[in-house]
């Protein structure tokens, strides 16, 4: 079993704190990459034989731009039941196009709102307001689509602890069954990286930034909202099967300029380069424009550290690290430990960069 991403790189404009690969949006250039994306899967196809596609994940960019008829024949290449995620965003939300992706065969939709604070979402490059992101959500779960996750963001340039709850407090009226929360990272080839300096003063304090992580981690639950993941909550039985498949270690093949893949323990990337990307592809040529695969006991330690993200931890059978640095990890406050089991404390989920750090961080090896 494997996974499947798909990168789509348009963007009716970019926002200030994105990193990822992006082009403005161009309809005339949509059929021409719907076409070179069905040439890329044609030329791994190689590599799947007989595995099956668990979870299909259209992200971006915005890839609903690309309209139901052009995501109906991306689809249409699967042969899966599972889940089909595509990420939209609130301001592309009608209500005929959310009953367009449902009929073609998206069950599983990935708003953006970001937050539901106005003047936030503007210093955020935002195009939606928070009622508009409100709206999408109604809109998409009137349209048939039930399975519906938001995104959150937190740690924002001039949010206080009284406009984060305001916006945790809006939830409850709303059908979602997922919920994605990330706090701002400034990323290289962000416009917010090259304004760090100026916008560093205005973030919340670390003090505040802890508070609003622990009232999300308090009030979610009440809402039926369970934390499964660092950064993820779900109601019962929705759980991302896609993102549950990064985290524990499943295969998955990217597609599209920027995809990433993991297959048989090689790590490689497409070029971040949407012509360049369909030439090659056109050239029958495989746009990779880099590939590392580590040494076992490097990637054991960089699995560990990623199977440590999910709440129920790390199953010791698979994960035959030094006893040492679990006991150290474990004496920190980071860890516990049962016969069968890892998994992190309230303290080393909070602590999780350093706990991953140290996890991956590999024992000398003996001198001779």
């Amino acid at each position: 079993m494997f996974s499947v991403y798909i990168h789509v790189p348009f963007c009716t404009k970019k926002c200030p704190y994105c990193h990822f690969f992006v082009t403005p949006n161009d309809l005339s250039s949509h059929a021409r990459f719907v076409a070179a994306l069905r040439k890329e899967w044609e030329l791994v196809q190689t590599l799947v034989k007989d595995a099956s596609v668990v979870s299909l994940y259209l992200g971006g960019g915005t890839p609903s731009l690309l309209g139901p008829s052009h995501i109906q024949e991306i689809l249409s290449w699967f042969s899966t039941q599972g889940e089909k995620t595509l990420e939209v965003n609130p301001d592309d939300v009608t209500a005929e196009k959310m009953r367009g992706f449902k009929e073609v065969g998206i069950n599983r939709i990935s708003l953006g709102l970001q937050s539901l604070d106005n003047s936030l979402l503007k210093s955020l490059g935002r195009l939606h307001t928070a009622e508009k992101g409100i709206e999408a959500v109604q809109t998409t779960f009137q349209a048939g689509i039930e399975n519906i996750s938001i995104d959150l963001m937190y740690d924002l340039p001039g949010q206080t602890l009284q406009s984060w709850q305001r916006t945790l407090e809006k939830l409850p009226d709303l059908p979602i069954t997922h919920l994605s929360l990330y706090n701002l990272t400034f990323e290289p080839g962000a416009v917010f990286f090259k304004k760090q300096k100026q916008l560093s003063p205005l973030l919340p304090s670390p003090e505040e930034s802890l508070k609003m992580l622990e009232m999300a981690c308090m009030l979610l639950p009440t809402m039926g909202l369970e934390r499964y993941e660092i950064s993820a909550f779900a109601k019962p039985l929705f759980q991302s099967q896609h993102n549950t498949g990064y985290w524990i270690g499943r295969p998955f093949l990217g597609l599209g300029p920027s995809a990433f893949s993991f297959w048989k323990g090689k790590r490689f990337r497409n070029i971040c380069h949407l012509k360049k990307w369909e030439e090659l592809i056109l050239q029958n040529n495989l746009p990779r424009d880099f590939e590392e695969q580590l040494p076992p006991l490097a990637s054991l330690h960089e699995r560990l550290a990623v199977r440590l993200r999910m709440l129920e931890g790390a199953p010791r059978a698979e994960f035959p690290v030094d006893k040492a640095l679990i006991d150290r990890l474990e004496a920190k406050g980071w860890i516990v430990q049962t016969p069968t089991s890892i998994s992190l404390t309230e303290t080393g989920r909070l602590f999780y960069d350093s706990v991953a750090a140290e996890v991956i961080m590999l024992p000398e090896a003996p001198s001779s």
